[in-house]
């Protein structure tokens, strides 16, 4: 079997929503036709910056089946399914149409902190239960317990499984996981600030939350890495530090959705218990985005 291979810039897609807090589906078939047009290699959908975690599953599967028509196969297609109960992660994989999507992304089970030895057994289920490979997504500035590079090494030998979204910030076992991982296996950036020194030591690309605002720069970043264009990565990384940095001052996904807002393609609406960015942010943050020539679209 021929799997997809998780490379370049992929986007993890925003869910906006109403002045009422519905899904405005309006939004996110323009954000999508944005993001497409823009240069994205793949979409992300139901990740931690698609608010997955405020959803019911009802509006957690029209989301995803929208964005499924929307798309309509011109760039392939992640969807997000975790939880820290593997039983019922593996019962919501069997029991989800995954047509037209090529891989499930799946987080470091939360909360309940497992040993490594758990967290091994919880993927090893999981891609037993999926009929799609499957990315693994360390996080643990979310989840609370870190998946070690041994750990990862060990779920990389497993056939269905073909990826990592690393986002420790650890660039030791990042770099330990890159160095030893068995040929077909792909380490991907799961933070936009350092996706550039990533792609220096090997990585294969980003599942990015800027490239909802800025797609077709920060997807020039990341391919002139990839090519061996460091002195053009290079500058347009340093370009971007300040928007980085503004980004998630404020917690994500608060931070693109104010960046959405300013280009016209999504409302700064969130679902409690995330709240918008400060004033003060918002104006830096706009600020920036003019600065690298990312002006309001309104």
């Amino acid at each position: 079997m021929v799997y997809f291979q998780p490379t370049g810039m992929g986007v993890a897609l925003v869910t906006p929503f109403q002045a009422d807090k519905s899904i405005d589906y309006e939004a996110l078939k323009r954000l999508v036709e944005y993001i497409i047009d823009e240069g994205a290699d793949f979409i992300v959908v139901q990740g931690t910056t698609g608010e997955t975690a405020t959803m019911t599953h009802d509006e957690i599967e029209r989301v995803s089946d929208a964005v499924r028509r929307y798309t309509a196969g011109r760039v392939p297609l992640v969807i997000g399914i975790g939880g820290n109960c593997t039983a019922a992660v593996c019962h919501e994989i069997q029991s989800r149409d995954l047509d037209g999507y090529a891989a499930v992304l799946s987080v470091v089970p939360f909360y309940n902190k497992p040993q490594q030895e758990g967290i091994y057994r919880h993927y090893t289920e999981i891609a037993q239960a999926s009929p799609l490979p499957v990315i693994l997504y360390n996080v643990p500035g979310r989840t609370g317990v870190n998946m070690t590079a041994e750990t990862t090494l060990r779920l990389a030998e497993i056939d269905n499984i073909i990826a990592v979204k690393e986002a420790s910030g650890n660039f030791t076992q990042i770099e330990q996981i890159i160095k030893h991982a068995p040929q077909g296996f792909n380490v991907i950036s799961g933070d936009d600030g350092i996706t550039f020194p990533l792609i220096s030591l090997g990585a294969s690309g980003v599942i990015s939350v800027l490239g909802n605002a800025c797609p077709r720069k920060f997807s020039e970043m990341v391919h002139k890495a990839l090519s061996g264009d460091m002195e053009g990565a290079r500058r347009l990384h340093h370009e971007f530090a300040e928007v980085f940095r503004l980004l998630f001052i404020d917690g994500n996904p608060a931070g693109i959705k104010c960046a959405l807002a300013h280009l016209g393609l999504a409302q700064e609406i969130l679902r409690l218990p995330l709240v918008s960015v400060t004033d003060h942010t918002r104006l830096l943050l706009q600020q920036a985005l003019v600065s690298i020539g990312y002006d309001s679209r309104i």
